[in-house]
């Protein structure tokens, strides 16, 4: 007889139980970047993550003589199924000690759920929706992480085979280096082109004044309406609401510097592509031991506003209307941050995890010097 229990949360308590878990987990990894506690908390308060209103979830805890051993957090996304025509009860925040018992028993649990509510697959890592981590390490382990990204062990993807879980998706994350320094590459094929769209359809980017021009302009939604639509056909994609946005927006808007959020339109002023960067915070919310209150602020203020020799871009997005993908909009992007990002002294930018198998999405970097350092995959099983 096991001596592990899993057992549901139900308690704000147990709430912070389950994030805190990942910390004590990975507390001396130089790589690991754990999530803000507060906004984790709200991650998971139907009063204030609008994914609840067509998502349903529930948290489970391993425990072995009292001591948390492992959690996962059980989702389906009624939107997403729909969609895509599916049945799946995803896993996310999953998280447990090198003890294959546990794991076992946590994705038990997760596909017992499932299969009480109707689902025929399980599959993960995945959150609420596409805005939240997703995917599972299986290269780049000496990588430092992201502040939208997770983080595992090697022995992770190791536990899933080992349980019979097999490749659903993959994604790539790359290193682009900023082009200086010997790193130059092709980039000036990004400002031919672009000069070459600007005459030839009108398109333009659009520069912010100030980030109260951003929300009362109404660009948050043009923004995020392009993503809605640049990355519908991708894997798992379900459309962004309107509460939803003002979520994303309230969320990010804080940390975003004006000048990395390249806009770009058409002679008419309608936006057909985005690109959006902020200094990574990675670093910085190590050091605050992801908690933002009372003393964590101080560490993501120096990141982002007194750091004066920052070495990390982070791209958290970047899309273009399919309509205009083939002429030449996602040029304009790159011409835009790319003097920027040398005249601030940053040394490599990256990349936010694109599926593997994304073509356009793969050969926009072809003119600049980069690698590919980090792999990850969601793992998935059939329900019996």
């Amino acid at each position: 007889m096991s001596d592990i229990i899993i057992s549901h949360v139900k308690s704000k308590k147990e709430l912070k139980a389950f994030i805190r878990f990942s910390y004590e987990l990975y507390k001396d990894n130089p790589y690991a970047v754990p999530d803000l506690l507060e906004t984790t908390l709200d991650t998971f308060n139907p009063k204030k993550n609008p994914a609840f209103s067509f998502c349903e979830a529930e948290l489970f805890l391993a425990v072995r003589h009292g001591k948390i051993v492992g959690r996962v957090a059980a989702i389906i996304n009624h939107k997403a199924n729909k969609i895509w025509s599916e049945k799946n009860v995803r896993f996310g925040w999953i998280d447990f000690i090198d003890d294959l018992e546990v794991t076992r028993l946590l994705l038990d649990a997760v596909e017992k759920w499932g299969k009480e509510k109707g689902m025929t697959k399980m599959v993960g890592p995945l959150g609420f929706t596409d805005m939240d981590l997703e995917g599972m390490l299986t290269d780049g382990y000496d990588q430092i992480s992201t502040m939208n990204s997770i983080y595992n062990y090697p022995y992770y993807p190791e536990h899933m085979r080992e349980l019979g879980l097999e490749k659903e998706v993959g994604w790539v994350e790359r290193k682009v280096f900023v082009p200086k320094n010997g790193h130059e590459a092709d980039q000036q094929k990004y400002f031919h082109i672009a000069e070459l769209v600007k005459k030839r359809y009108g398109f333009r980017i659009h520069e912010f004044k100030s980030k109260k021009e951003i929300r009362k302009g109404g660009y948050i939604k043009k923004v995020l309406d392009v993503v809605n639509r640049s990355y519908a056909n991708l894997y798992g994609y379900s459309e962004m609401d309107e509460r939803q946005m003002e979520t994303y927006a309230n969320e990010y808007l804080t940390f975003l510097d004006k000048r990395y959020l390249s806009v770009v339109e058409t002679a008419e002023g309608e936006v057909i592509g985005m690109g959006i960067c902020i200094t990574s915070l990675s670093r910085a919310i190590q050091k605050a031991k992801a908690k933002l209150f009372p003393f964590g602020w101080f560490y993501l203020a120096k990141a982002l506003w007194f750091n004066k020799q920052p070495q990390i871009l982070d791209m958290l997005l970047v899309g273009v209307l399919p309509e205009y993908q083939e002429k030449g909009a996602n040029a304009l992007i790159f011409s835009d941050i790319i003097p920027k990002a040398i005249n601030d002294g940053y040394e490599w930018a990256e990349t936010h995890h694109q599926l593997e198998d994304n073509g356009p999405s793969q050969a926009q970097w072809k003119y600049l010097d980069c690698i590919i350092h980090k792999k990850r995959c969601a793992f998935s099983k059939e329900i019996k």
